[in-house]
C-alpha cells in the first residue's frame, strides 16, 4: 500500500474547531519562541522569529481569521508553511495529529458573500465523526490580500 501525501493533512486547533493543512506544505512545528515586533505590521502578524538561522514572519492564524486573540500558553504552536517561496508561521492553540482524510469524504467548503473566513477554505473534511476545515494555504499566506 502506498501512501499518498495528497490525503495527509496537519490538524490542529484553534478554539473547539478542528483546521487542517496539506502535509506537503508544512515543513515543521515549533513551540513558541521570541518574536521580534515588526513596526505598522498588520495586527495579526505577531512578528519574527529565527528558527535555525532563517528569518520567519509569524501570523496570529485566530486574528487573520477573524477570531478573538488569546495568549500563548503551553499547548500553543507555530507551524511552519511554504507555499511557493514563502514560508511563514502560523501560531495556533495546539497541534493535533496528521490525518488522512479520502477526497471522497471533502465537501466543498460553504458559500458566503460577506464572510471573509471562507476565502480560507478549501474543504470541510470528515474524519471519525469530526469535521476537519481544511485551509487553502495559497489564499492564507497571500499576506497582500487585506
Amino acid at each position: 500500500m502506498t501512501s499518498n501525501l495528497h490525503n495527509k493533512y496537519v490538524t490542529f486547533k484553534l478554539g473547539k474547531e478542528y483546521y487542517g493543512l496539506p502535509i506537503d506544505n508544512v515543513l515543521s512545528i515549533e513551540k513558541p519562541s521570541k518574536t521580534t515586533r515588526i513596526p505598522n505590521a498588520p495586527d495579526y502578524i505577531i512578528g519574527l522569529i529565527n528558527l535555525r538561522g532563517d528569518v520567519i514572519p509569524v501570523i496570529d492564524l485566530r486574528v487573520k481569521l477573524g477570531m478573538e486573540k488569546i495568549g500563548i500558553d503551553k499547548d500553543s504552536r507555530i507551524i511552519i508553511v511554504r507555499e511557493k517561496d514563502i514560508v511563514v508561521g502560523l501560531m495556533v492553540d495546539s497541534s493535533k495529529e496528521v490525518l488522512d482524510i479520502d477526497e471522497e469524504n471533502i465537501d466543498k467548503p460553504p458559500e458566503s458573500e460577506d464572510d471573509t473566513i471562507v476565502d480560507y477554505i478549501s474543504g470541510i473534511g470528515k474524519k471519525d465523526e469530526r469535521l476537519v476545515i481544511i485551509l487553502n494555504s495559497m489564499r492564507l499566506l497571500d499576506i497582500r490580500s487585506q
